[in-house]
């Protein structure tokens, strides 16, 4: 389903409709599972989470430069800007329902996020799930 402004789900009230939708084409194509398992997150936190991506559509930048498209065009994947007691408080509640995690810890603070996607083993031909890596 794609999302706009006027049917973005109350049970998401914490994240809005602008910041997940893609940056380059607007298009809002998240998965509801992975949204509300972001939620969930959020909650157990309860703390705000920054995202700086959630859906990407094939043609985003990011995207459009890799030989096959990313977790992001699923509409599974969210990176979300935290770094010490933050980065580790969702590391350790990410493992029970995220399969891949991808951990930016370096470089200034405002650029440092934990990746984290829903997709599944064998969803994505080119994608292994679970999986754990970091970012150079």
């Amino acid at each position: 389903m794609i999302y706009t402004p006027e049917n973005w789900p109350e049970r998401w009230r914490n994240f809005s409709w602008r910041e997940c939708a893609c940056h380059h084409t607007d298009i809002c194509d998240v998965d509801p599972d992975m949204m509300d398992t972001l939620q969930l997150l959020r909650t157990d936190i309860n703390a705000p989470l920054t995202v700086s991506s959630v859906y990407r559509h094939p043609t985003h930048p990011i995207e459009a430069k890799k030989d096959k498209p990313g977790t992001h065009t699923t509409g599974k994947a969210v990176d979300i800007v935290c770094y010490g007691v933050k980065a580790h408080r969702v590391l350790e509640l990410a493992a029970r329902h995220w399969y891949g995690i991808g951990i930016k810890q370096h470089g200034p603070m405002n650029g440092r996020f934990i990746h984290l996607d829903r997709v599944e083993a064998g969803e994505v031909d080119h994608i292994s799930r679970p999986w754990l890596w970091s970012y150079q």
